[in-house]
């Protein structure tokens, strides 16, 4: 596809990336209307919706590879430019944040707090996260990371709950930790490349000592890892989500523990294979005990959002086990069920935020033991609690079971322990879900739950579009696998030497 000219002659991936940031300018220069920061972000959030269906539309799966390139020059003294790509991995992280974006404007819809502020900082995260998906010059892709995680401090200090300052404070002093070491991993390939340029397609194609290699890939795995979270860098996530308004925990969860992921993948796994195969054990150990771990602390909770926000730790450990099979026999398979987790697990978690939300807008708490009827009071939420729990559980028809499904493949062939581990993880997982479902969704409505009722056309448009998105993409499943393998299918052939 012509680099100048993508297609229908429109630079659809500027556009994606470009869209929140021009709506968060237009909002702080023109929101002084209560009713305008809504509808620039709802317009900005519908223009990234619909350029994004287009470019997924528009990829070739055949030729795979990236397309839609569009590159400018930018600081050509340190070989520094604008160049943006997607290929079969980042288009369904674009996907995610596209369908995370419109239903978080859609959910704080209502916010009555400064809203010309919140949807600002807002949409300059989002802008963070697209352009981290969409960017092929290693630079650009942490200006883009750097810009995903400075406004999470304000959205969570200024608009926040349970410890917000203290909460938004933790993410931050750890998030710029791992940032510290991304910088000098970028500087450190930059020096060792020695071509003068951040172009990430000339960083792969250099032969890196193993030596390097091994070092240069703990570097990405811990600097990025600390966002995905790994285990023992994980603390400031449940309080993270805990902390934070429902749209920025929808995000939080449903998206920017990917762009760590995806960190891995792009400035780790491609750029190091023999790194990868030195350090899969590690990986594969950190994944297993996320999902434990994770799973275990999730059952010991009361507070419902502390429940999503450890699943979210013990969920991310699938997408560790995968990265740990990218240099065996299971690359194909943990590379693609990672990456379906990926998608997989930000529907479910956004759609839990969503609800999660609504529900304590109205009765002001989120305690478990406080909460229950809510199939009598409410069958809207409570069938997308359903849908949000059956696919955290991997239930055939869900986009969860095909995540877990690819990476338990990979496993039972080719690391039968670490399976076996992991599926002590779904067992938990299943038992404080069941739990969760019939305390809130059963017996008689609690005195906080009987004022609740169905959600409002506008706040039930979020919860019917995610559930739906669930469902499809897991009985559907074709154009969700199709498009990651066609991205996945070269990045083996690299790491195997296929």
């Amino acid at each position: 596809m012509n680099a100048a000219a993508p297609l229908m002659g429109l630079p659809l991936l500027s556009i994606i990336a470009l869209a929140p940031l021009v709506g968060a300018l237009a909002i702080a220069l023109f929101g002084g209307n209560p009713r305008a920061p809504r509808v620039i972000a709802f317009v900005s959030a519908t223009v990234c919706l619909v350029s994004t269906v287009v470019v997924w539309t528009g990829y070739d799966r055949a030729i795979g590879g990236l397309q839609f390139i569009e590159s400018v020059p930018w600081i050509e003294s340190l070989g520094i430019s604008y160049t943006l790509g997607v290929d079969g991995i980042s288009i369904p992280m674009l996907a995610l944040m596209s369908i995370v974006l419109f239903t978080g404007v859609l959910v704080s819809w209502d916010i009555d707090n400064r809203p010309r502020e919140f949807f600002v900082l807002l949409l300059l995260l989002v802008t963070g996260v697209f352009g981290v998906f969409v960017a092929v010059d290693a630079f650009l892709l942490f200006f883009f990371y750097e810009m995903a995680v400075l406004p999470m401090y304000l959205l969570i200090a200024v608009w926040g709950s349970t410890r917000k300052d203290y909460s938004a404070m933790k993410l931050t002093l750890f998030l710029f930790a791992g940032s510290a070491l991304l910088i000098v991993l970028l500087a450190l390939v930059y020096w060792q490349v020695g071509l003068g340029t951040f172009d990430m397609r000339v960083w792969a194609a250099h032969g890196f000592s193993s030596g390097f290699q091994h070092w240069a890939f703990l570097l990405a795995l811990v600097g990025f890892g600390t966002l995905i979270p790994i285990w023992p860098l994980h603390t400031w996530s449940p309080d993270g989500h805990v902390a934070a308004p429902t749209a920025v925990s929808m995000m939080h969860a449903g998206v920017l523990l990917k762009i760590g992921a995806y960190g891995v993948i792009r400035l780790g796994i491609a750029l190091f294979p023999e790194g990868v195969s030195y350090w899969w054990m590690l990986v594969a150990v950190i994944g297993a005990i996320n999902v434990v771990y994770g799973a275990f602390c999730a059952m010991s909770q009361t507070d419902l959002k502390y429940v999503i926000g450890y699943s979210s730790v013990s969920h991310m450990g699938y997408v560790l086990l995968g990265f740990s099979m990218a240099s065996g026999a299971g690359a194909q398979w943990g590379l693609e069920g990672a990456v379906f987790q990926m998608f997989a697990h930000g529907m479910m978690t956004a759609l839990f935020f969503a609800l999660i939300g609504y529900v304590y807008e109205k009765t002001h708490t989120r305690k478990i033991a406080e909460i229950s009827g809510l199939m009598e009071r409410t069958p809207l939420v409570a069938a997308g609690f359903v849908v949000a729990s059956a696919a955290s559980m991997g239930i055939p028809s869900t986009s969860g079971f095909v995540a877990e499904l690819l990476v338990y493949i990979g496993l039972i062939r080719t690391r039968p322990v670490f399976a076996a581990i992991a599926f002590v993880g779904v067992v938990i997982t299943a038992g404080y879900l069941i739990r969760m479902l019939t305390s809130i969704l059963l017996g008689e409505p609690s005195i906080a739950v009987k004022p609740l009722t169905d959600p409002r056309p506008l706040r039930a448009l979020p919860i019917v579009m995610l559930a739906l998105t669930i469902m499809a993409a897991g009985i559907f499943a074709s154009p969700v696998y199709d498009t990651i393998a066609s991205g996945v299918l070269p990045l083996v052939e690299r790491l195997t030497g296929g």
